[in-house]
């Protein structure tokens, strides 16, 4: 990363150096304010999640899925600065799928994590054909990438004897999945901070489920990290996920703070004030019988106090 400029080695610019009070300097002393500023707000928030949900645990080996984009960088940051100072001790180690995507850097991720001084794993699977084999040309890719991805780095995670699997899943990432089974599947259902793998061999944990994507962007920009981006399926600007997204990142400018509401609604769930049978008993509800109030009570502030009715019956004319 950095945060200050690179001045040219020549005598004449190593006799002007920058006044304290300088331009540069000054923006200097801002973009470092502001990384610091961001670093802390993920470090906290991230370290609220893991506290809220018991995310790690004493003795965990947690499996850190790099992508090589940059919610997983930051995930991997975030949590190796955490480490220093947790009241726990665990381990990390990161985990890349290479699909066989055609001009996937092989030797970026690899780099990196041995400059970071991360041990590592690289899993090689041919997705990729297997993808362009099985969706028809103009269909969304995601859907079956994701499962087969999902389904080796489970695998490999039992064989490894990983306890907690990371994902780098983040904030907008759960509302834009709960607006997505929402508008397409009917569902009232978003991505758990913790869930339990269907094998219950390990459990799978989102520590950047606080935080918000503008905070990983701005993160990931200051730390220059060697992004890879995704090219399986193309830019697919026209997804469903881009769509939300996009109406998401709108109320968030025209209405500050709906995001952040919306977030809290699903952590603040009353069942009876919905309409799931499975989760409320609404057949057997039953009036107690019990009046609000005797109706004999006329006090001040009786139910029926000050209030008059006016009453009709068919009939009551004759």
């Amino acid at each position: 990363m950095t945060l200050t400029s690179n001045h040219p080695t020549t005598d004449a610019a190593a006799l002007a150096e920058p006044s304290a009070d300088s331009p540069t300097v000054a923006a200097e002393k801002k973009a470092k304010t502001e990384f610091n500023k961001v670093q802390k707000r993920l470090r906290r928030e991230t370290g609220r999640a893991i506290a809220d949900f018991n995310m790690i645990e004493e003795g965990d080996k947690v499996m850190v899925c790099l992508s090589g984009g940059k919610d997983s960088y930051t995930m991997l940051e975030i949590l190796i600065s955490l480490q220093r100072s947790a009241p726990v001790n665990f381990e990390l180690v990161a985990v890349n799928l290479d699909q066989k995507q055609p001009g996937f850097p092989e030797e970026i991720l690899p780099n990196y994590l041995k400059q970071r001084g991360v041990p590592f794993h690289i899993l090689e699977r041919d997705t990729y054909s297997i993808v362009q084999d099985m969706v028809p040309e103009g269909k969304t890719t995601c859907g079956i990438c994701s499962r087969l991805r999902r389904g080796t780095i489970y695998a490999f995670a039992d064989q490894i004897g990983a306890t907690k699997v990371a994902m780098g899943h983040h904030r907008d990432d759960i509302m834009e999945t709960l607006f997505l089974n929402m508008f397409h599947g009917g569902k009232l259902k978003a991505m758990p901070p913790k869930l339990l793998s269907d094998s219950a061999t390990n459990v799978l944990i989102r520590p950047l489920a606080y935080c918000r994507e503008a905070d990983i962007e701005r993160y990931a920009a200051f730390m220059q990290f060697p992004i890879i981006p995704c090219n399986l399926c193309g830019s697919q600007e026209n997804l469903q996920r881009q769509s939300i997204k996009a109406m998401l990142r709108g109320w968030e400018k025209e209405f500050p703070g709906r995001v952040e509401n919306i977030f809290r609604a699903i952590q603040n769930v009353a069942p009876s004030q919905l309409a799931d049978r499975s989760l409320h008993d609404f057949v057997s509800l039953q009036a107690t019988g019990i009046p609000l109030a005797p109706v004999s009570d006329g006090g001040e502030f009786s139910p029926m106090a000050q209030t008059s009715v006016n009453t009709w019956v068919p009939g009551s004319e004759h």
